[in-house]
């Protein structure tokens, strides 16, 4: 016998458990509830990672090391089969060209360029990165490469604070200015 043949003279679907509905029914008075408490209530959800009351797992294990995904910079990922398919010969193609075709969703992350599959076409391609095999094979087609440098973030070191100031509270703290006194000997 077979599972479908089972379900053909039975019926697809099982029927719900009707609970609440008297004694005799097996599911009556408490209605699997059982007495009491916050679980017998109407209205009553639980987190789905809450325990029991127990120390939850997330604050039973260690917190050790840094994860960097924070400052994980992410990339709209293009492959060169994909320009090739989509675009014409002597395109430009940026971030905006492409997500007005619907290659990326949208212009908020930069472009990143992949060598997978081969390209005829010559494009003028700019994109923050490109892999090797990419870059090689855009110029092998005849394009060019334009790639755009991202300047990464570096804290401003040119001003410094006078720490006895900065101590102190007060709000000469920046860096001095020079009076008339101090102009008039240099």
């Amino acid at each position: 016998m077979m599972i479908h043949e089972i379900t053909e003279k039975v019926g697809k679907y099982k029927d719900r458990k009707r609970i609440g509905r008297g004694e005799a029914s097996g599911w009556g008075k408490t209605a699997g509830r059982g007495h009491k408490g916050a679980g017998s209530r109407a209205g009553n959800t639980y987190r789905a990672y809450f325990e029991g009351g127990q120390m939850p797992f997330a604050r039973r294990i260690p917190k050790r090391g840094f994860s960097n995904s924070a400052f994980r910079r992410n990339y709209h990922v293009v492959n060169l089969k994909t320009l090739e398919a989509r675009l014409e010969d002597g395109a430009e193609v940026t971030v905006e060209l492409l997500a007005a075709v619907g290659i990326v969703r949208d212009t908020n992350q930069p472009l990143k360029i992949l060598g997978e599959g081969e390209l005829t076409k010559k494009l003028t391609v700019t994109a923050a990165k490109f892999s090797g095999s990419a870059r090689e094979k855009i110029e092998k087609a005849g394009g060019t490469v334009n790639e755009v440098v991202r300047k990464k973030w570096v804290r401003d070191r040119s001003v410094k604070k006078d720490k006895a100031g900065a101590k102190a509270g007060t709000k000469d703290a920046g860096p001095k200015k020079a009076t008339a006194d101090q102009t008039d000997d240099a």
